[in-house]
């Protein structure tokens, strides 16, 4: 008789303990559990977290906790006090990673300093995920996504040309360091994996720093150029037509033509061959040069006919543009849809919550649904009693607020 091998993610049998607070940090351990990894969120017993008093609230229920933090087990412990610290380490040999966000030096001050971590675990990865990292002048700021965000020149890249320039309204950031998170631990456990005599280490990881990596050309293009890049509304300033269109009948889209055979595609589809010989748009720096001009008559044509229309003379013509989605159109989308883009995740309280899926897919793997974030000590009882943690001792721990 056969059965049926239950899914494994890449990192089965990988095992996290998250202690970080609010997103970055956690978003990376939450990544990790969506491939296999067992992650086991440690916060305060007051549940002070803020992440869980952030709207949306729902009957004083954190929905983002409970995204945020899918598929990961909860317990409480205050690793300040020396019983919690006591117990904490004696955890350590239960994991392969450790993840903490606290301001550089806030592990040392309660004596869980970097080679105490490793005389209780020599192998533990200790991922340190700060705003501005473990050395520096600013090691002891605090770190927010808006502050990652402006200092790196990211937000200068947004806004109206001559105007503020401006954050989105979510905070990217946290976001591009919980990738970076997940990244940093995947990579150490496949260097553990490859060595069974290879020592744990200290990832510094900053979240500043993350978000600068991504932005690659910025500071090639002002050392060779001279350039700095600013924000120029929808516009981009390295190809064009690239912008955010009005349809006539008021609906907003994005239309990027950024290679030369997207250009000529564009000019048969509004059927407009002028625009291919006219001397000011027959060569991408061209174009460029005269990105204004070239908006105006994309503008004039768009603004003089129903989404409608456009949709289908852009789509004929296999053209990369799209209306501007709310969340409502990403639900709604067939593409999305078919893929299951939105996935339902056991939760306690709703039954079900909708999140995005797991990325990527492995054809042949299907991962399995997280559940939800845990409450606050959900899973203490389980945890603590593999410890050797009694029903009464722990009584006694939460009775002192221990956990």
């Amino acid at each position: 008789m056969t059965t049926t091998p239950t899914p494994r993610g890449a990192l089965h049998g990988v095992r996290i303990l998250d202690m970080a607070t609010v997103l970055a940090a956690p978003t990376g351990s939450s990544l990790c559990a969506d491939l296999g990894a067992d992650v086991v969120k440690l916060e305060l017993p007051d549940g002070s977290d803020a992440l869980r008093h952030m709207q949306p609230l729902q009957d004083e229920q954190a929905l983002w906790w409970k995204v945020s933090n899918r598929g990961k087990r909860g317990i409480s412990l205050d690793v300040r006090k020396p019983r919690g610290r006591e117990i904490f380490l004696s955890m350590l040999p239960k994991f392969d990673v450790l993840v903490e966000n606290f301001r550089t030096g806030t592990m040392d001050r309660w004596g869980l300093d970097i080679a105490t971590l490793h005389k209780h675990n020599p192998r533990l990865i200790v991922v340190r995920l700060t705003g501005f990292g473990q050395t520096g002048p600013y090691r002891s700021r605090p770190g927010f996504a808006r502050i990652f965000e402006v200092m790196t020149g990211f937000t200068n890249l947004t806004g109206e040309l001559g105007g503020s320039p401006l954050h989105a309204n979510f905070p990217i950031g946290d976001s591009i360091a919980g990738v970076f998170c997940a990244f940093s631990i995947a990579a150490e456990i496949a260097r553990l994996r490859g060595d069974p005599q290879a020592e744990g280490c200290e990832v510094d990881l900053s979240a500043t720093e993350a978000l600068f990596r991504i932005l690659e050309p910025l500071p090639v293009e002002h050392e060779v150029l001279g350039q700095v890049r600013g924000h120029v509304g929808n516009r981009t300033t390295y190809t064009a037509p690239s912008n955010m269109y009005r349809s006539g009948d008021g609906l907003y889209f994005t239309l990027v033509a950024s290679s030369q055979t997207t250009y000529e595609r564009l000019c048969r589809a509004i059927d407009r061959p002028d625009l291919l010989t006219d001397p000011r748009f027959v060569t991408n720096p061209q174009r460029i040069q005269n990105m204004e001009a070239l908006d105006d008559e994309l503008s004039q044509w768009f603004g003089a006919r129903p989404y409608q229309e456009i949709d289908a003379a852009l789509g004929k013509h296999e053209l990369p543009y799209s209306k501007v989605y709310d969340i409502e159109d990403v639900k709604a989308d067939p593409h999305f849809q078919a893929r299951q883009m939105i996935i339902r995740l056991p939760d306690p309280d709703y039954g079900t919550l909708p999140a995005p899926c797991v990325v990527p897919r492995v054809p042949g793997r299907e991962a399995p649904i997280p559940r939800s974030g845990p409450a606050v000590g959900e899973h203490n009882a389980e945890i603590y009693g593999q410890l050797g943690l009694s029903v009464q001792e722990q009584a006694d721990l939460r009775a002192q607020g221990v956990i």
